[in-house]
């Protein structure tokens, strides 16, 4: 144990060091492998042999790659802009006490228990032109084909992750709103204030810190959905739901162009990491952090 300043032992680093080398071994090591393939070409067979910039130069003139990036970022934004208010609005519910709220709690959360792709699976069933629901219900889904153009294929693939995922999401603000002072809503009935005045004024700015860790969340799970665009629509039709994830995917196990492949998995890297840190900048949360240290 560590004395510290004052004079509350701490835990040394030999508590952390299992923990440390088996991220190092299976999250740090890998990515600079990888980095260092982006710059080199490898077929997966013979030897891999550095080329220098020219991975990069290649992928940037690749009109699919920009687009594939393009959409990656569409995707996850919408996928925020869904999510993350069904997400508060049902994790503040699930916080109360409402009569059978842990029963309809328990189901919401069922999907939490499926894979990926088994819940991609499920839903390609589901909405098969063929043999699917929209096949019998052309009155709503017109002709049926729900992957045959690009908005509506774009559609599903935001509704089955928001289907998956948003209990995530819920469960993150249901803990947050159960940690909120009971005494700032009681404030807040002396004072005349109903409940959409509480929920924006008390319940709202109390999750500050729960949005942006969702958000993050989100944001690199948006950015690396693979098994979802594999399933539901294999980058189509034609390449108009090719995302990034996706095209590294086709560029290293059908093309064995592991170099390019290793070039899009660090620029998703690049983006993920840029994208993070300009949201915890946009939402206070360093200089709050200041604030208070400097307490």
């Amino acid at each position: 144990m560590t004395p510290t300043a004052t004079g509350v032992n701490r835990p040394s680093f030999a508590w952390a060091a299992p923990a440390a080398v088996f991220f190092g071994l299976f999250a740090l090591l890998p990515l600079v492998l990888v980095a260092v393939l982006s710059f080199a070409h490898w077929d997966g067979l013979s030897a891999p042999h550095f080329t220098g910039l020219d991975n990069w130069r290649t992928l940037f003139d690749d009109p699919v790659m920009l687009k594939s990036l393009w959409l990656s970022v569409l995707l996850t934004a919408l996928g925020v802009a869904v999510q993350t208010p069904l997400s508060i609005l049902l994790g503040v519910w699930a916080a109360g006490h409402q009569r059978n709220r842990a029963v309809l709690s328990a189901i919401y959360f069922i999907p939490l228990l499926l894979s990926a792709a088994a819940v991609s699976v499920l839903w390609r069933a589901v909405l098969d032109p063929n043999f699917g629901v929209p096949a019998h219900a052309t009155w709503l889904f017109g002709e049926g084909n729900l992957f045959g153009e690009q908005g509506s294929a774009i559609g599903v693939l935001v509704f089955v992750s928001a289907w998956q995922f948003t209990p995530l999401h819920t469960l993150i603000y249901q803990g947050a709103a159960r940690a909120v002072p009971r005494v700032l809503y009681q404030a807040a009935q002396i004072d005349g204030a109903g409940r959409v005045r509480q929920f924006f004024h008390i319940t709202l700015p109390q999750l500050r810190n729960s949005v942006i860790t969702s958000t993050i969340l989100m944001v690199v799970g948006g950015l690396t959905t693979f098994d979802t665009v594999l399933i539901l629509t294999q980058g189509g039709p034609g390449t108009d739901t090719t995302i990034s994830a996706y095209y590294m995917y086709q560029k290293a196990f059908k093309n064995f162009d592991y170099g390019t492949a290793s070039t899009i998995g660090v620029l998703l890297v690049l983006v993920a990491t840029v994208i993070s840190l300009i949201v915890v900048r946009l939402s206070g949360y360093d200089r709050m952090r200041s604030t208070m240290e400097g307490l």
